[in-house]
């Protein structure tokens, strides 16, 4: 449907040819901005349904109390799960610090949250299929793991502000939700209009990136810079990711236009898990909490895991 929509403005309507960049261009725009944003609105209003019955404050207590090992797998599950972004990582780190979850069990729900984004994966399913939806979300998940374990072995507790221990438990409560039908609606209505309303520019941007990508990077240029025999093509992608502020789903277009090009999915998954997770505003939130050194190892530990996932998958597939 979508397609049929870009042939129509852009071919028929606007006489550009399909041979041309420009035409290659626009038709990847508005295919892929009406496709985005449709499913964007779908999906964040089931997920907002989905927050009423799912606070941070009850994923923090069902994690509380578990074996480590269980802890850890539970937080990285929930956090692949639940639609909490990198704006809740300063009330969720105190949450978890005060219910007494160890530092490498937090460390892993904070990866895997916003690496992982359940908007995202969707999205990522219909545009580039089932297949590379899961190796990204195993490969997410993998990150969070050993990230989370490697962490909590440098004993992050001595580089967590003072300020966080001394918060009591009922500071970080959030208001509670109307669970009626209609505040059910309400609620996810208001979810769809504050979150598109705070991304719609950065999924433009990917869009049109992912544009200018798809109509004028020649597939030659594509597969000597990032091809999967470049060493150097996964340290340099998640180099340029860093910096990027987007999310996961406006990453998506980017990538698609990357693969269409020929670049290898080992590359292409370094840097949409590059940009999802190591973000420089999650960064600068985070900063609140945690002193620099252990910002610090926090990144590097995830910049040389999403290197090692992304010569991983270059080398197999």
């Amino acid at each position: 449907m979508f397609d049929q929509l870009a042939n129509l403005l852009i071919y028929q309507l606007g006489g550009l040819s399909p041979n041309s960049h420009l035409g290659a261009a626009l038709h990847f725009f508005v295919m892929d901005t009406t496709n985005i944003f449709v499913m964007l609105v779908i999906i964040i209003y089931i997920m907002g349904l989905f927050r009423t019955l799912l606070s941070p404050e009850k994923v923090r207590d069902y994690i509380r109390g578990r074996s480590k090992a269980l802890a850890r797998t539970l937080a990285i599950t929930l956090g692949a799960v639940t639609p909490f972004c990198s704006c809740s990582s300063v009330p969720l780190f105190i949450g978890f610090v005060e219910a007494g979850i160890p530092l490498g069990v937090t460390f892993s729900f904070l990866i895997a949250s916003p690496m992982i984004n359940e908007v995202a994966v969707v999205i990522l399913m219909g545009i580039m299929g089932w297949k590379l939806t899961l190796l990204y979300v195993m490969a997410g998940l993998t990150v969070a793991y050993v990230g989370g374990v490697v962490m909590e072995r440098f004993h992050p507790e001595r580089w967590v502000e003072a300020y966080v221990w001394k918060i009591q438990m009922g500071q970080t409560a959030q208001p509670a939700v109307d669970t009626s039908l209609r505040g059910r609606h309400e609620f996810a209505k208001a979810e769809v209009k504050e979150i598109v309303g705070r991304i719609w520019l950065w999924v433009f941007i990917g869009i049109g990136a992912g544009a200018l990508f798809h109509g004028y990077f020649p597939e030659s240029w594509a597969e000597n810079l990032t091809g999967k025999n470049n060493f150097l093509a996964v340290p340099m992608a998640v180099i340029l990711g860093v910096p990027l502020y987007s999310n996961a789903v406006g990453v998506i277009p980017l990538a698609e236009a990357m693969l269409t090009k020929g670049v290898a999915i080992g590359t292409t998954l370094a840097l949409m898990m590059s940009i999802a997770a190591i973000s420089l505003p999650e960064l600068l939130i985070l900063r609140k909490v945690i002193r620099l050194p252990g910002l610090l190892l926090f990144v590097s530990i995830l910049t040389v895991a999403i290197i090692l996932v992304g010569w991983l998958f270059n080398f197999l597939i």
